[in-house]
């Protein structure tokens, strides 16, 4: 049971991985025109785009996310198939993320064309440079 459980969590920490990155470039994407300095933010800027060349490299080299592996693991602990979640939510949130009869090329170009995107957006509205020592501006 505590396995499933973890499973579960598992694939809604990989959903969230995959939302951050596609709702961070679309806040990047309406922030820009509007000039919004959040979305210049160096931690989300340099983080975000860490997040999908992270992916765009696993699947240019064919590897496979280590977080779709732990909920495989988890799920065979469990005596569950990897998509037989006995929970709705682990069902809902498996079946969002794994897409069936779709070739893992399309996935690939798909994760590259991201990363050019997001790459694009980093280049075209810039992160600010961190800010080393704040309290001697305020002075």
């Amino acid at each position: 049971m505590w396995y499933g459980i973890a499973a579960d969590l598992m694939v809604g920490i990989h959903v969230a991985y995959v939302a951050y990155v596609i709702l961070g470039q679309l806040a990047v994407i309406v922030a820009a025109p509007m000039k919004w300095e959040w979305a210049r933010n160096p931690w989300f800027r340099y983080t975000h785009l860490l997040a999908i060349a992270i992916v765009a490299y696993e699947a240019v080299r064919g590897l496979r996310c280590p977080l779709t592996v732990w909920e495989e693991q988890l799920r065979e602990l469990a005596g569950q198939t990897f998509a037989g979640s006995e929970t709705f939510m682990g069902r809902l949130l498996h079946d969002l993320l794994f897409i069936q009869n779709v070739p893992e090329s399309t996935f690939t170009v798909g994760y590259c064309a991201m990363g050019l995107l997001v790459l694009q957006a980093f280049i075209m509205y810039p992160p600010r440079w961190f800010r080393a020592n704040r309290k001697a501006e305020d002075v």
